[in-house]
């Protein structure tokens, strides 16, 4: 008699031991962090001095570096031809008054001849009827004159006028108060509009300083925050400006946006053209989530961090942002207190068991 055989099923269960991991927290903290720019500082006016009207250069009263207020005589020219047209001008001024004048003595014995036969009318046939007629459109046609002579006189002295001021301008002034940073002319030099400039003048009691603040730094801009700066001429002092302006557009080709700073340089300390290494502020105070630089994973795909929940690995996905000593800024789906992976790694797959060998 045959026996039968019974067999069980063979089930192979595998138990991967849990993956021991440090782990530390996420924190909540208040960041006030500065980055390093380079800012370069110009006038806060600038313009080139020329001639406006065409004629020798007879002196030049200041020099590079002269300092001068506004309204100062710089450079005066001689035009002798400007001269001779303000005497013509004027001798037509004088000639357009005689006739002026001589149009009034017409309009007078007119007016006196009207009179005189207008009285005589009240007399019966003393005078023809047409005699006050003609008198009165005498009368009007004088007026008339007198008119037009005084129109022309009006004319000439504005011409006269027009003349005197093109000649003030061969008295070259400072349109405000700064520094010569170049000239250009000697006497002798023919100056004009179609000539080159005459000195260059800049203000530098004030002052701007230009700074390209990166695109990931342009919100924390605030008008009328002062920025501390300091400048090589003087390392072991600092400068403060204020954020004056901003040109609203980010440059294409630097991905930054360029920011004003006026600065107060009554001192003379600073120069147009110096550089200086500006303290930028990157956060201004506000609460945010940081973790370890270590616990940020890198892949070709994605940015992440490795969240222990349930003893069980997860992971999420973050972007970084300023870094602070050892650690650095993120933005993602956590919350203050999180349990995260001190060291993280690819190599520690999603819903991997984990046992955490320490917390902080």
């Amino acid at each position: 008699m045959s026996r039968a055989k019974a067999f069980l099923p063979f089930v192979f269960v595998s138990f991967l031991p849990a993956q021991p991991v440090e782990t530390a927290r996420v924190v909540s903290q208040r960041l006030n962090q500065t980055a390093s720019l380079t800012g370069e500082f110009l006038p806060y006016q600038s313009v080139d001095l020329h001639a406006r009207v065409t004629g020798f250069v007879e002196k030049v009263l200041v020099d590079r570096g002269s300092v001068v207020q506004q309204g100062d005589l710089l450079v005066v020219l001689s035009a002798p031809e400007m001269e001779a047209q303000i005497a013509e001008a004027q001798a037509k001024v004088r000639a357009a008054e005689s006739q002026v004048s001589e149009a009034q003595a017409r309009l007078l014995a007119a007016q006196s001849t009207y009179e005189g036969l207008k009285t005589a009318s009240a007399t019966a046939g003393a005078i023809a009827g047409n005699e006050l007629t003609v008198a009165e459109m005498t009368v009007e046609a004088a007026r008339g004159a007198v008119s037009s002579a005084q129109a022309a006189r009006g004319a000439a002295q504005a011409h006269v006028t027009a003349l005197e001021k093109l000649q003030a301008y061969l008295n070259i002034r400072a349109p405000f108060a700064g520094v010569i940073n170049e000239r250009y002319v000697h006497p002798g030099a023919l100056a004009g509009p179609a000539n080159g400039p005459l000195l260059k003048l800049e203000q530098v009691s004030r002052l701007r300083l230009v700074v390209a603040v990166p695109e990931a730094h342009a919100g924390a801009i605030a008008r009328g925050a002062r920025v501390p700066f300091s400048v090589a001429a003087h390392p072991t002092r600092t400068f403060a400006g204020a954020i004056a302006r901003r040109s609203r557009s980010v440059d294409a080709r630097t991905r930054t946006m360029a920011v004003e700073l006026d600065v107060s340089n009554g001192s003379g300390a600073l120069a147009p053209g110096m550089y200086a290494q500006v303290k930028w502020p990157v956060r201004t105070g506000r609460p945010t989530l940081l973790v370890p630089a270590t616990s940020i994973v890198t892949t070709t795909e994605r940015m992440f961090v490795v969240r222990v929940r349930g003893g069980r690995a997860e992971w999420v996905d973050v972007k970084r942002g300023a870094r602070n000593t050892d650690m650095v800024e993120v933005f993602g789906d956590l919350r203050a207190g999180d349990v995260i992976v001190r060291r993280g790694s690819d190599e520690i797959r999603d819903g991997t068991a984990l046992q955490i060998k320490g917390a902080s």
